[in-house]
């Protein structure tokens, strides 16, 4: 099982359960050393990949049946609409040709035909951008994820410590 994004909340807890389940776990990331001091980086294997670098990706996907994509570049600042749907391609274009038989993806909710905003826009797109390669995708979908250590959860606490009291329309 491949999984990306596990230097991030959703794939920081779902290495542990796969390996609970009994998976052999390969964890992608741009930066292995946000995944030093979990407790179950040494029962995977981990390597340096960038998705916006497709020349990265091929030697990453031997081997692998099941891809969970859990790639946000939000946190990148502007342009992540962009970088995602790049991501997403190369790692989609990589996955095929290496026998990858399904890629699980989280997105947001929204649909394309839709008037979204700038990040519920990019999740669909994303989702999109990895059924076109033509891998099967599984593609779940959720409005706000919120738990300690999540970028949702930090920002509700950074605005209430700072705007203890907040007027709304």
């Amino acid at each position: 099982m491949l999984v990306t994004g596990a230097t991030g909340y959703i794939g920081g807890r779902l290495v542990p359960r796969l390996l609970e389940a009994g998976h052999r776990v390969r964890c992608l990331a741009r930066d292995p050393g946000g995944l030093k001091g979990r407790v179950w980086c040494r029962q995977v294997e981990v390597q340096a990949r960038d998705c916006l670098r497709p020349g990265s990706l091929p030697a990453a996907m031997a081997g692998v049946e099941v891809a969970c994509y859990l790639v946000d570049s939000m946190g990148a600042g502007k342009g992540f609409e962009e970088r995602d749907i790049e991501a997403a391609r190369s790692f989609a274009r990589s996955a095929k040709p290496d026998g990858v038989r399904r890629i699980i993806y989280l997105g947001g909710l929204g649909e394309s035909d839709s008037e979204l905003s700038d990040r519920p826009r990019s999740r669909v797109q994303t989702g999109e951008a990895l059924r076109r390669a033509g891998v099967p995708v599984t593609e779940f979908r959720d409005a706000v994820i919120a738990g300690s250590g999540s970028l949702s959860f930090e920002l509700i606490c950074y605005l209430t410590e700072r705007l203890p009291v907040m007027i709304c329309p």
